[in-house]
């Protein structure tokens, strides 16, 4: 077991050694000292590192082609949901929205969601979100006459969602929905 354990540190060390060479233009082996010497014995040297693509005259690289599967994302200009602020609910930056949302639909959705309500509020247009499926089906945003409709006031969750969430999540979630209840 120690032999390996020195081994394995020979091998980083030495492993280490070259790179700081590499990166100091030192590759030649004669420059490397005596002590890092020693590691080299029985080692692989590192192999060659593939050169950087041809650049036309202007340096733009030649080969930037995006890969056959993207495909770019239109840039979209949401709109406050009319309803949204009229029905009793949490704004986006809430800690509910934060803590229950997210256990619900995931913390890419949730800061998408919040992405596009700031959009939405400022007046102003961002890249199509990836989670968009997702707030459609939960029934935070909408797609009506061709605009993005997106909810600045977050509901609280449905039945169905709540029991999605873990036993502690769902014990957490009545104090918050007691609170908005007295306030409305």
């Amino acid at each position: 077991m120690r032999s390996t354990f020195f081994r394995d540190l020979q091998s980083w060390l030495l492993m280490s050694v070259t790179v700081i060479c590499i990166y100091m233009d030192m590759a030649d082996r004669s420059t490397i000292s005596a002590a890092s010497e020693a590691l080299l014995d029985g080692v692989r040297p590192p192999t060659a590192w593939e050169p950087a693509p041809p650049s036309d005259v202007a340096g733009r690289h030649l080969y930037r082609a995006l890969r056959p599967t993207a495909a770019r994302r239109p840039a979209i200009r949401p709109v406050v949901w009319p309803e949204g602020d009229a029905r009793a609910g949490f704004a986006t930056n809430d800690p509910y929205v934060r803590r229950f949302w997210t256990a619900a639909i995931g913390p890419g959705a949730v800061a998408d969601l919040m992405r596009l309500a700031v959009a939405a509020q400022r007046d102003r247009s961002l890249l199509r979100p990836e989670a968009l499926r997702t707030l459609v089906r939960e029934d935070l945003a909408r797609w009506a006459s061709g605009r993005l409709l997106v909810r600045v006031k977050i509901p609280t969750l449905s039945q169905v969602q709540l029991r999605r969430l873990s036993p502690e999540l769902r014990r957490e979630h009545h104090p918050y929905t007691d609170r908005l209840a007295a306030n409305a």
